[in-house]
């Protein structure tokens, strides 16, 4: 279970102080596929750099299974960030590298032997659908298989927590869908929580079970996909529901 506790982050400018996120609360239980949306600077995306510690939370707390891990410092530090798998918008792959050997860059970074190096990148290509594709580089791939191959080099390190940040943004219609399936079934075969972030009202109809709505810097709604879709209480969540999407 994940527990985030009046979570804000502020950032010093020259025009004074700017608050990222203000007061946030959510609760993401064990195997949820939780999406947060909303338009282009309500926060979304500084929420989740704080759930992965790259960006160190100005208030609150965020716990995993208990542990408050905004506490955590060094090797500890390390070991927690090896447990949460990060998925892209623009898929940050080594062009250099072969697909082989980027999904297994974090088990290197990781010193985990060859052998057992090799074997968990073959389970990962299969599960992602690119075993065939294993010696070929990304300027190969298309789009979609370049997510796959990002979202498999962040399963690397068998991670219980998956974030997603806007990881459909740069697809067309139909591959998206297909990204979304494997995630899906990622989270049914592996158990894996993953939390998306997206403006996209339609990855949320199609993949999540609960949904916050932030604006902002605050959270205005959330709960149950079917409640908060159907019954909304603020403008903003109406407006989503009216155009399909917010502002990127």
């Amino acid at each position: 279970m994940i527990e985030i506790k009046n979570l804000s982050k502020f950032f010093s400018t020259e025009n004074g102080d700017f608050t990222a996120i203000n007061n946030i609360n959510l609760t993401i239980e064990d195997g949820d596929i939780y999406g947060i949306i909303g338009m282009s600077g309500a926060g979304k995306s500084t929420l989740i750099r704080c759930i992965n510690l790259l960006e160190k939370p100005s208030e609150g707390s965020i716990l995993i299974d208990g542990q408050d891990i905004t506490v955590l410092e060094g090797k500890n530090l390390l070991t927690l960030r090896r447990k949460i798998g990060m998925v892209f918008q623009k898929f940050n792959l080594l062009m250099q590298r072969t697909i082989r050997d980027n999904v297994a860059f974090p088990l290197e970074v990781a010193g985990v032997e060859k052998k057992e190096r090799l074997q968990r990148v073959d389970e990962l290509l299969e599960l992602v659908g690119l075993s065939s594709k294993a010696n070929s580089y990304p300027i190969q791939l298309s789009g979609g298989q370049q997510q796959r191959v990002s979202i498999a080099r962040a399963l690397a390190n068998h991670p219980s927590l998956l974030l997603c940040d806007e990881p459909t943004s740069a697809l067309d219609s139909l591959t998206t869908n297909s990204i979304l399936r494997l995630l899906k079934d990622i989270n049914r075969k592996l158990g894996v929580t993953i939390i998306i972030i997206t403006h996209e009202i339609a990855v949320v109809e199609k993949i999540c079970n609960k949904v916050a709505i932030i604006d902002e810097s605050r959270i205005i709604e959330q709960g149950y996909v079917s409640d908060v879709l159907l019954n909304p209480e603020k403008e903003i969540t109406r407006l989503l529901l009216e155009r399909g999407e917010l502002d990127e």
